[in-house]
């Protein structure tokens, strides 16, 4: 549910479209007009003109890298809005917009340092702190983030874009087991924004966890009316319901949720609890029998991941004693087991390259930098792989680098 709000860049381009016009228009308003048109290939074939005759227009370059990032390039925006903090380095715009760009790439750390520098040159730039408190919340330092959503909250005030940073407050207030103070700024966030359909429902849990069980209802209710499509909004409100004796409707809710997220274990067991209470046994055997299986895959699988991690083990304790040969069956056997391992991969992949199947390793260290694109560590051992292997087998020239996947 917790998103950064990507092209905030863009949306302060927007505002400055609704002051008056000046005396000279700037080029890059040309580019607005043909966004707001909808005419997208045009603007951007447009900014990289401008960009070309003028390669010091940061408006320009801002606008083209908030426009790239939101279409997915990221080569081109990470540039483009590189080069524009560079040339604004006192611009809390320009560093929350590159910021923005990295974590719409899930380069968290490259974001972080971006926000970072946005409030140290705009300690009221509210959307930066936002930005800059999410990350830190989802980074585990709960007590560093709260800092700079409070002080979001204290620049936007009682104002709609306020909801959101009181809504992640809440978040850190419920870590800190202060349910109190998250339900009263998850009150506050839906009074700001009554359509925020996700506060609804954590204002709905926080009521729960309060005992409040006619708030709570009216809560879930309310977020399931905004957003139909959350699966955890229809299970929040189908087990409210189940608890509430209102078995009927937690079965119209629990089915919806299991529809939109077929492998939920709590949503399955709730469902063939409902199902069996509302008198209907046979679906309520069908559902359990689901649940079932969903357990005995989760537990085959941690199973095959222990045994992949143990085999990964024995090929290093090969490898290192020189039996390259056999540490990559073991590496082999391991990956056929944990194929989301990254690190099991790279092992695998090493261990091909180093007998000398290039084209082997170089396509397993792919799929490594396809996993995590956010990696430098396995970027640069591609690329060094690809420096490296004779023409033929890397299948490119020495010195491409594959652009990871959006």
């Amino acid at each position: 549910m917790m998103r950064l709000f990507i092209a905030v860049a863009c949306a302060g381009f927007l505002l400055a479209q609704t002051s008056p016009a000046p005396a000279h228009r700037a080029p890059v308003e040309d580019a607005w007009d043909l966004l707001a048109k909808g005419n997208r290939q045009e603007a951007i074939r447009l900014l990289h003109d401008i960009i070309r005759t003028h390669p010091g227009d940061a408006d320009a370059r801002l606008l083209l890298g908030s426009v790239l990032s939101e279409d997915g390039d990221r080569s081109e925006s990470i540039a483009q809005l590189s080069e524009a903090a560079r040339l604004r380095p006192r611009s809390a715009e320009a560093h929350n917009a590159l910021g923005e760009a990295y974590s719409n790439f899930a380069e968290t750390k490259e974001a972080r340092a971006e926000f970072e520098k946005a409030v140290a040159v705009d300690p009221r730039f509210a959307q930066a702190q936002v930005n800059l408190g999410l990350i830190l919340l989802e980074a585990g330092e709960a007590r560093a983030a709260a800092e700079h959503l409070d002080r979001a909250i204290q620049v936007l005030g009682e104002t709609p874009d306020a909801a959101y940073p009181r809504y992640l407050r809440a978040k850190v207030y419920m870590e800190q087991n202060q349910v109190d103070k998250a339900a009263a700024q998850l009150k506050d966030a839906v009074s700001l924004r009554p359509d925020f359909a996700e506060a609804w429902s954590d204002l709905g849990q926080a009521r729960k966890t309060l005992l409040d069980d006619a708030g709570a209802l009216a809560a879930f209710e309310r977020a399931v009316e905004l957003q139909p499509q959350d699966d955890v909004a229809q299970y929040r409100l189908g087990a409210e319901y189940l608890e509430q004796g209102n078995t009927h409707f937690a079965v119209v809710h629990l089915r919806k949720a299991f529809s939109l997220n077929p492998e939920n274990q709590s949503t399955l067991y709730s469902l063939q609890l409902a199902l069996r209470e509302d008198g209907q046994p046979e679906q309520a055997a069908a559902v359990k029998q689901k649940l079932e299986q969903l357990l005995r895959q989760r537990d085959t699988a941690s199973q095959n991941a222990l045994r992949a991690v143990q085999l990964n083990n024995q090929g290093t304790e090969l490898q290192k004693a020189g039996n390259l040969r056999g540490a990559l069956e073991k590496y082999r056997a391991a990956l056929g087991l944990y194929p989301e391992h990254v690190g099991i991969r790279v092992n695998y992949a090493v261990a091909l390259l180093r007998l000398g199947l290039w084209s082997e390793g170089i396509s397993e260290l792919r799929e490594a930098v396809r996993r995590k694109p956010d990696n430098p560590v396995l970027k640069q051992a591609l690329a060094d792989a690809l420096a490296q292997a004779p023409a033929k087998s890397a299948g490119h020239s020495p010195n491409a680098l594959p652009v990871p996947p959006h």
